[in-house]
């Protein structure tokens, strides 16, 4: 059985449809949310970032510090959306060797499917047969279905 596997995905969300031919339906096998992206920075960060993240006096003396001005190379939201896609990524991969797909569409919003394609498994990697970089999570089976026909059409 050659199954496809596509997958609608942005930062807060991953939808995972399966299809056996192509002109058969869509069928969601699982839905993945990041609650993290929808929660403001304050919610999930307690430290502050950036020049007020340092003390304003040295030894309580009352004399100001200069900014530490440290900025870390990542944002707390960045952080996030990795942490969503290595479990997007490791959920893909588990797929591929218990055999519930052979090939598989990736279709994700440009800043998700950049970091996605960081942290997919090489062999998941060789399994795509299509890419698609828009953010298709919010349609449903049959809207999703007719949008990688008009794709597939145009290649």
């Amino acid at each position: 059985m050659d199954v496809t596997c596509i997958m609608a995905a942005n930062a807060g969300r991953a939808r995972f449809f399966s299809q056996l031919k192509r002109t058969d339906r869509l069928e969601e096998i699982n839905d993945m949310v990041n609650t993290a992206a929808r929660l403001r920075t304050a919610e999930t960060e307690t430290d502050a970032l950036g020049q007020h993240s340092a003390s304003k006096s040295r030894h309580s003396v009352g004399a100001p510090t200069q900014p530490s001005g440290y900025e870390p190379n990542q944002s707390p939201a960045e952080h996030q959306t990795e942490i969503f896609a290595r479990n997007v990524a490791a959920y893909l991969l588990q797929g591929m060797h218990d055999g519930r797909f052979q090939r598989f569409a990736l279709i994700a919003s440009p800043e998700f499917l950049g970091v996605l394609r960081k942290l997919l498994d090489p062999k998941v990697m060789a399994a795509v047969s299509m890419e698609i970089n828009k953010d298709y999570t919010q349609f449903n089976a049959d809207q999703l279905r007719s949008h990688l026909e008009a794709h597939r059409a145009k290649a």
